[in-house]
């Protein structure tokens, strides 16, 4: 891939990320105007798998692999972390929404090595804890922690146990194959929670925030995998932390959201440690390769 192509990807990658807040944004527009989290979740996850459907590949000898059990495993996880954030973004700002929502990574590092047991880098988890401590930090335990940052953590949780099935699930399924069996096996499952809180009223505003949230979490997805198809995963895992500006601003914008001192330590103290995280994990990586 020639350097000018890199920087498009890269370019695609930052809209990417950047899509997935927006998703949420509309999320929270929608649960705060009155829709439960039920609902925006079932909705998000249903109209996504209609708009991945075209772009997906499917193949009439994969439709029983959408609902394989690993998969579904994968789905669940997915589905769990959705209406957990969703949950959290109805009572909490956006942007410490996120920076909690980052304890994912952290949880994948450790579970991997447990579950897939991967090799643990001293300096990573160094840096992994001192991110911990920025995710401590915007939670602020101690001092009356809310149900929203309760349900951002349980997300954070689901979203880091989701990223360890990716791993395992890797090279069995292709990536495609895998979100739209998520999103399917998803709405399904909030079919009932999902239709039992449908809006009594339904307005222009309604119909163009799901929409949004759920085109905009798609289209953000489907980006990020197809980037992590072309590119080194080295590459691609440093912009995920791009999503806490992109909250950061969404929550200033739209919501008149200012994160207060400490919360902007933490999440500056999570998006630091998260970036050198990666760097020194991008030298491992390359390290490994030229040694092999």
């Amino acid at each position: 891939m020639t350097s000018q192509n890199k920087l498009l990807m890269i370019g695609m990658i930052l809209l990417g990320m950047s899509l997935i807040p927006v998703g949420d944004a509309a999320g929270k527009l929608l649960t705060t105007s009155g829709s439960s989290p039920a609902f925006v979740a079932w909705s998000r996850l249903l109209v996504g798998f209609l708009f991945i459907l075209p772009f997906s590949g499917l193949k009439v000898a994969e439709l029983k692999q959408l609902l394989d059990w690993r998969l579904l495993l994968r789905a669940g996880l997915f589905t769990s972390a959705i209406f957990c954030m969703i949950s959290a973004l109805k009572t909490e700002p956006i942007a410490n929404v996120f920076g909690i929502f980052f304890i994912g990574p952290i949880i994948a590092f450790f579970l991997a090595a447990v579950a897939l047991k991967e090799t643990i880098n001293p300096s990573r988890a160094v840096l992994l804890f001192i991110g911990f401590g920025g995710v401590l930090i915007v939670v602020k335990p101690g001092f009356g922690v809310s149900s929203g940052t309760l349900f951002a953590l349980s997300a954070g949780i689901c979203y880091g146990s989701m990223l360890v099935a990716n791993r395992w699930l890797a090279g069995l399924f292709r990536p495609r194959l895998i979100l739209l069996s998520t999103l399917l096996a998803g709405s399904i499952a909030l079919l009932p929670v999902g239709t039992a809180s449908l809006p009594t009223e339904v307005d222009t505003q309604l119909v163009v925030l799901v929409l949004i949230s759920s085109i905009a979490s798609a289209l953000g997805n489907l980006i990020i995998i197809e980037a992590n198809r072309r590119l080194e995963a080295s590459i691609v895992a440093p912009f995920v932390y791009s999503q806490l500006v992109a909250a950061a601003v969404l929550g200033v914008w739209l919501f008149d959201e200012w994160p207060d001192s400490l919360s902007l330590l933490g999440l500056a103290t999570i998006f630091v440690s998260g970036i050198l995280s990666f760097v020194i994990s991008s030298r491992v990586n390359t390290g490994t390769c030229k040694a092999s």
